[in-house]
């Protein structure tokens, strides 16, 4: 009998135990219910809150190419170093052991540190040295594994230095384009930083799959950008204003060449420059692509326009005779020749050869304000150009309906008006290329990641400016200003140069007027004349020497240019001269 009730007993508790746990484990499903269904969003949201963490992964910027496919700007992925302040346990030591490594104080990384918080930057976009250097640190501390790491950022590099920098502009420590093509295309080239989640333990360092994502490569979205400019073009002509910078003492000297038959730019440079790797070592000022972003009083370059204006409305032909009286007043003004003298009898061929400043002003005054400003208009002076770079500016042209006679004689001889040198070069383009305008473009094409095409600029024509007859007949006179006149100093025995210089008294931006002593010289031309396939212009800016003549310091310049461009291009010198090439040979010699 209490064998049958201790098994009675036992079979009770069996029964009890089952019930139990059916119950416990309907309990839990139905917690497990409850959190899935009704909780689950609110837990995982937690849950992320906790472990997961957004983090944007960088692509390379896009290449810059030149016209050749020479790289004149890459990217390349570089570790950032960080630090969690959270979870620095001895920040002296930390401070101590990194300062020699990254290329910082003591005091630097302290003060970071002392910010606090989960995340501070200690260097950015470190060189893979540095790199190997702080990893070789941890390895021995692995206790720093708590509180340093890395995250992979673009770099920009610019393997040619200086070459064509005011071109190129520079990226900031954001991966900003910050002037030049780089601000321009900026979005283009940069492409679209693409944002991951990843899972982190309690010291941030990626946990599970994250692992392999946070270091797995980002589909590019970027583009790359062919420049027209052609790098051995561009040494060449950076190399001869180096040279003129120091011959000549000047503030600044800038130089274009423009291929007058398609609008390209083949060479955009300006001295006093700067290394785009190192930007921030530099004043702000070398940075400014002057070739846009400066205006000046162009002088007797603007001459050029003058005459086109003339020969086009029939007022004037180069044998037609003028008496030059040396001096003439206007509404008050003076106007006399760059000499301070009379040239008496001359035709207006002589005119321009010798660039005679009551000359012009008679022209100009013939012609009006209104048509004097229109011919400026039409050859693309006071409105920019629309090249593809930033800070271009318009220059400044008068309105007719407020010029007096003096306004139209200064503004004939290339005075009380301001151009930027893009925009002479394209109009001296626009007289090379049969009275055509163009509009200047810098990039040739634009390739997606792949490779593929994306955009390919093509020539684009603005308008003609003079017939080509009257074009013609302007290009002969200014081969003859380089041949016989005053800018023979620009001409090269064997090839047939037009073009003409400038000298003018620099603008006061301050004060207004003009700054005593203080000069601009110029020269722009093109050539060969019987098919041009290069529009050179040269600006000295304030030369330091008492000799400030766009025809003395400005001229043998562009002939400089004029040879070696000749040469590269294999342009050969009519006739079969070979003095070019004795030329050259001697050069290289030297």
């Amino acid at each position: 009998m209490k064998v049958q009730k201790n098994k009675n007993k036992l079979q009770n508790n069996i029964i009890k135990l089952f019930f139990g746990v059916i119950i416990a484990i309907l309990v839990l499903i139905g917690r497990y219910g409850w959190v899935q269904l009704v909780e689950g969003d609110q837990m995982m949201a937690r849950l992320k809150g906790q472990v997961q963490e957004e983090s944007v992964l960088h692509v390379p910027r896009g290449t810059i190419y030149d016209a050749n496919m020479k790289e004149m700007a890459i990217s390349t992925m570089v570790s950032s170093l960080f630090v969690d302040p959270n979870h620095t346990e001895n920040p002296e030591q930390v401070a101590t052991d990194l300062a020699p490594i990254i290329g910082m104080t003591k005091e630097e990384i302290l003060e970071r540190i002392g910010r606090g918080g989960g995340f501070v930057w200690l260097k950015r976009q470190m060189e893979p040295e540095m790199t190997n250097a702080v990893k070789n640190l941890i390895k021995q501390k692995p206790e720093y594994n708590a509180c340093l790491g890395f995250r992979q950022e673009s770099k920009r590099y610019y393997p040619n230095d200086m070459l064509a920098a005011n071109v190129l502009g520079f990226v900031g420590t954001d991966d900003k384009g910050l002037d030049g093509i780089e601000q321009q295309f900026d979005s283009m080239i940069k492409g679209e930083d693409q944002e991951a989640s990843i899972f982190t333990d309690a010291l941030a360092r990626p946990i599970l799959d994250s692992v392999f994502m946070i270091n797995s490569p980002v589909d590019a979205n970027c583009k790359n950008i062919q420049l027209t400019i052609n790098a051995q073009y561009q040494f060449i002509v950076e190399k001869a204003l180096d040279k003129a910078l120091v011959e000549h003492g000047a503030q600044s000297v800038t130089a274009v060449v423009m291929n007058p038959q398609n609008g390209e730019i083949l060479a955009m440079a300006t001295r006093p420059s700067y290394d785009p790797n190192y930007f921030y070592k530099y004043s702000p000022e070398t940075w400014k692509n002057k070739a846009v972003s400066d205006i000046y009083e162009p002088g007797s370059t603007f001459k050029s326009i003058v005459a086109a204006a003339g020969f086009q409305e029939k007022i004037v032909s180069p044998s037609d005779i003028f008496v030059d009286p040396g001096r003439i007043e206007v509404s008050g003004r003076i106007i006399q020749n760059w000499t301070g003298d009379s040239f008496g009898t001359v035709t207006f061929l002589d005119v321009v050869k010798n660039s005679i400043n009551t000359g012009f002003a008679e022209l100009g005054l013939k012609l009006g304000g209104e048509r004097l400003m229109n011919y400026a208009r039409k050859f693309g002076f006071g409105e920019r150009t629309g090249i593809e770079l930033p800070g271009e500016e318009p220059g400044i042209l008068f309105d007719p309906k407020d010029m007096v006679a003096s306004d139209v004689a200064t503004s004939s001889i290339g005075q009380s008006i301001a151009v930027t040198p893009l925009q002479m070069v394209t109009a001296m383009s626009a007289i090379a290329n049969d009275g055509v305008l163009l509009k200047p473009h810098i990039v040739k094409a634009i390739y997606n990641a792949d490779g593929s095409v994306y955009q390919q600029m093509e020539k684009e024509e603005v308008r003609r400016c003079i017939d080509s007859d009257v074009d013609k007949t302007l290009k002969s006179v200014l081969e003859q200003v380089v041949s016989t006149g005053g800018g023979s100093k620009a001409s090269i025995e064997g090839y047939n140069i037009a073009g003409k210089t400038g000298t003018a008294q620099k603008i006061d931006m301050v004060h207004g007027g003009y700054m005593p002593g203080h000069y601009i010289a110029s020269f722009c031309g093109f050539g060969p004349v019987e098919n041009p396939q290069f529009t050179v212009l040269v600006v000295i800016n304030d030369p330091g020497t008492d000799n400030y003549y766009g025809g003395q310091i400005a001229a043998p310049i562009a002939h400089d240019i004029f040879v070696q461009l000749f040469r590269y291009a294999n342009v050969k010198p009519i006739n079969g001269n070979q003095s070019l090439i004795d030329e050259l040979n001697k050069t290289d010699a030297q």
